[in-house]
């Protein structure tokens, strides 16, 4: 590695400043989107999108940002990133359209890809002592989870004061002021013997998950038997399949299948992209629940999320002390059946649950989240030799990025079909209403409903929301004791590892 003189100080500050930003734009789009849909007349795909679009370019081109921050330093795709995150930002602000705001947020997602891959390995290279090293990353680590946190306090506050915009605005001067500190502060880093990227594999991957989200996300609306809808999932599977082929024949793949014959790690793996598709994936209809159906602001919004985020915050340190003590078949699999009982206990919700039904499976979901977060890093690492961590960990927070986009695409195909069969059974004959309460409106389609039916029709909306968060929280419930119970069976424990080299240091994994 270059050695010149080092800014650590410098370097850990503005890697946090950057990755703050770019975590808290993945959480602060929940609260808004009850004011995107209403300015931009957006159906739900429009609102999946706005997550999904963002996060879809983070998770698809993270191994490959790592790769190109080896070979061409990691200091100048940090700062590109910085750039093209920092525009986006602006772009986003400026949208005029769902679609166009969609497009800005792709934009926002590759800088982020950028930032994220090269973050750490910046703080390991300006913090060389072990010792110092780990308090840099332990600092890190808590910016991770405090941006996680106060997302939706962040968002709230905005949208309900100078509007949504700003939410995107705000990154701009931190950006600007990050880019000058970076350029000027932060010292060169690249290893020895950079891997090279893979362009083909990045390709198939991002191509594949494409098809493969724009197929959920349009199925309702285009009819799941169309031929645009089976052309799109059959391109998905042929490019995802072929991603899966290029990974094991390439000289050097942008993702080590052989990290899977490791149960250990494979287990850790798993549960990573449950929690983030079954938990963090239905926050966005969360979101949609409490602005259109049970009518908060944007900022009471965000509070009801923080028996969540804290109990998620508490739970990750003590979890990280505690995981040397504990069977990591028990830690992995645990957690996810901790998730799984919290998302159990928020069901039975009906038209007139308040929103404290929800408060317990909040605090027990989020304690298994947040636990989960800290013994999969530890389980990860375990499960692979020091040369291949960087990689593993790399593994881990793809997959856990993947879950949020997957997680909000499927979770919308179920959303959207209980809330229209519910509306449909209670205002029989109003197929329009039913599609549009369908879509996440909620108690905004009572604007068009005649004064002597709006009783009628408010009581079926708040029926309906109630049905379409029962549903998601079930059968994510289910899905999470799958896995769960799958891990405490079939992970097996690895001999130890050697300690990690420090030019390899792997990547935190991202609290949700």
């Amino acid at each position: 590695m270059e050695k010149t003189k080092q800014h650590p100080g410098w370097t850990l500050a503005v890697v946090c400043a950057a990755v703050f930003m770019l975590l808290l734009d993945l959480t602060v789009v929940a609260v808004a989107l009850g004011d995107l849909q209403r300015d931009f007349d957006a159906d739900l795909a429009d609102l999946q999108w706005v997550v999904d679009a963002y996060t879809l370019p983070l998770a698809a081109l993270l191994l490959t940002a790592a790769t190109l921050g080896d070979r061409i330093g990691r200091k100048r795709i940090f700062a590109a990133g910085l750039a093209l995150f920092t525009v986006g930002s602006l772009l986003c602000a400026l949208a005029w359209s769902a679609l166009s705001l969609d497009a800005f947020r792709a934009f926002q997602g590759i800088g982020a890809a950028l930032l994220f891959a090269t973050a750490v390995p910046l703080i390991g290279a300006a913090f060389p002592e072990p010792r110092k090293r780990a308090g840099a990353i332990g600092v890190f680590g808590a910016t991770l989870t405090g941006a996680t946190a106060v997302g939706p306090l962040v968002g709230g506050a905005l949208v309900d004061g100078p509007g949504w915009r700003w939410i995107f605005l705000i990154n701009v001067p931190i950006g600007v002021a990050a880019l000058v500190v970076t350029w000027l502060r932060l010292t060169e880093s690249r290893p020895e013997n950079p891997r090279r990227a893979d362009w083909p594999g990045t390709a198939l991957l991002t191509g594949g998950l494409f098809a493969l989200l724009l197929g959920l996300i349009r199925g309702h609306a285009d009819g799941w038997s169309s031929t645009l809808i089976v052309s799109l999932f059959v391109v998905a599977g042929v490019l995802l399949v072929a991603f899966v082929v290029r990974q094991a024949t390439a000289e050097q793949p942008m993702m080590d299948l052989s990290l899977f014959r490791s149960s250990m790690f494979t287990g850790a793996a798993l549960s990573v992209f449950t929690i983030s598709a079954v938990l963090v994936g239905a926050t966005t209809y969360l979101s949609l629940y409490f602005l259109n159906t049970l009518g908060y602001t944007p900022f009471e919004a965000g509070l009801r999320f923080l028996p969540l985020t804290v109990a998620s915050f508490v739970a990750a340190p003590l979890a990280a002390q505690l995981s040397h003590r504990v069977s990591p078949r028990i830690a992995i699999g645990g957690t996810v059946l901790v998730a799984a009982v919290g998302m159990a206990l928020m069901t039975g919700l009906d038209g007139d649950s308040a929103w404290t039904a929800l408060i317990p499976g909040f605090v027990v979901a989020g304690l298994g989240m947040g636990a989960q977060g800290a013994v999969v890093t530890q389980a990860s690492l375990s499960a692979v030799e020091p040369a291949r961590a960087g990689m593993a960990t790399g593994v881990v927070n793809t997959l856990r990025q993947l879950g949020v986009a997957v997680g909000v695409a499927v979770w919308g195909v179920v959303f959207q079909a209980r809330v229209t069969d519910e509306m449909t059974s209670r205002v029989d004959g109003s197929p329009e209403l039913a599609d549009a309460v369908g879509a996440g409106a909620g108690l905004q389609v009572l604007d068009a409903v005649p004064a002597q039916a709006r009783a009628l029709v408010e009581a079926a909306v708040r029926e309906a929301g109630a049905a379409g968060i029962d549903r998601l929280m079930l059968l994510g419930a289910i899905a999470a004791a799958v896995v769960g119970v799958a891990a405490v069976l079939l992970v097996r424990v690895p001999r130890p590892a050697a300690e990690v080299v420090p030019d390899e240091e792997p990547v935190p994994a991202v609290p949700r």
